[in-house]
């Protein structure tokens, strides 16, 4: 499905992806973008430069209410996916995380049914692996969780159900679907609710603060961390595709350690500020793994995606965009 001249609805549409999935869609020349969200997890304040472009509409909706999708998907020719509760919150309210993440999601395909839309982009996460044993990570992975709490089983279980359901739904009814896997996503716009991506915002401001952040165990602990431009641009690119019932890894392949991190972050900010090592009691952990490779062959393959920001310019990014709020 061609971008340029097709209009779309981006669920979580004020999100951190939401909101550059958007940024992006204009630039490519989409006719009209409706951002549809609940405003639970977030306001327009980061997004006014998106929502003075006459082509935005604004809609306040809830996916998990059928009727309101109904409502807002006149002449939609694709959905964005992105609605949906991470592990942090999924924490705190395990029942509205299940019902948003997996009811949620069937009320967006059976309103795409319904309402004609052909394609739909899910949201889906690294998570649907839990915690893989060390080793190139394709698509192909199973499901490991015994050695991880709650929240990132519940959470990644909801997950693997939305993924099956696009298929489910790509199968039965035509309605085109493609999950994509993110890894840690992070950029411009960062929220404080990613459990991974928010080790970096907070190393930042303790830094600032001439605090000395705190690196759970001893630092070695990785994650593949991805620019949010980059995940955009996986989105428009799989909806621009003929792909359907496919998921993919959107990650770099590269695993960063914490205290590669902590040096990146603290070389940029200038601080010689020494960071502390130790578990927080009570943090909620997904994966504390040393090693982490993530193959992102089948997503160069099938749409042509590669990663475009490398670590160290995707924090600076970050950073120059957080001192630009004060």
């Amino acid at each position: 499905m061609k971008i340029k001249g097709g209009t779309f609805m981006v669920t979580g549409g004020i999100s951190l992806i939401g909101s550059h999935v958007t940024e992006q869609l204009l630039e490519q020349g989409a006719k009209g973008v409706i951002l549809f969200d609940n405003y639970s997890l977030g306001t327009t304040d980061m997004i006014g430069h998106i929502l003075k472009d006459d082509r935005v509409r604004l809609v306040r909706g809830d996916i998990t209410r059928v009727g309101e999708l109904y409502n807002a998907l006149d002449g939609v020719d694709g959905i964005f996916a992105i609605a949906g509760f991470l592990t942090l919150p999924f924490s705190a309210n395990p029942e509205l995380g299940i019902t948003v993440n997996a009811l949620g999601h069937v009320n967006v395909l059976e309103a795409a049914r319904y309402r004609g839309v052909k394609k739909v982009i899910f949201s889906s996460s690294v998570a649907t692996y839990g915690d893989p044993e060390p080793g190139l990570i394709d698509e192909t992975r199973p499901f490991r969780f015994h050695t991880m709490t709650p929240p990132g089983v519940l959470y990644g279980s909801t997950k693997i159900m939305g993924e099956q359901l696009g298929r489910l739904y790509s199968d039965r009814y035509g309605v085109q679907s493609v999950s994509l896997r993110y890894a840690t996503v992070y950029g411009e716009r960062q929220h404080y609710r990613g459990v991974n991506a928010l080790y970096i915002i907070d190393t930042y401001d303790k830094l600032m603060k001439g605090e000395r952040p705190q690196i759970p165990g001893d630092g070695s602990e990785v994650h593949d961390y991805i620019h949010v431009a980059d995940v955009a641009r996986a989105n428009l690119m799989a909806m621009d595709s003929d792909v359907t019932a496919e998921a993919f890894n959107v990650a770099t392949g590269t695993a960063t350690t914490l205290n590669r991190l902590f040096e990146i972050i603290a070389g940029i900010v200038g601080s010689d500020v020494t960071p502390e090592y130790g578990d927080k009691a009570g943090a909620v952990r997904v994966t504390t793994s040393s090693q982490l490779d993530f193959s992102i062959g089948k997503i160069g393959r099938m749409i042509g995606w590669k990663p475009e920001v490398s670590i160290e310019d995707g924090i600076a990014r970050l950073i120059d965009w957080r001192r630009a709020q004060g």
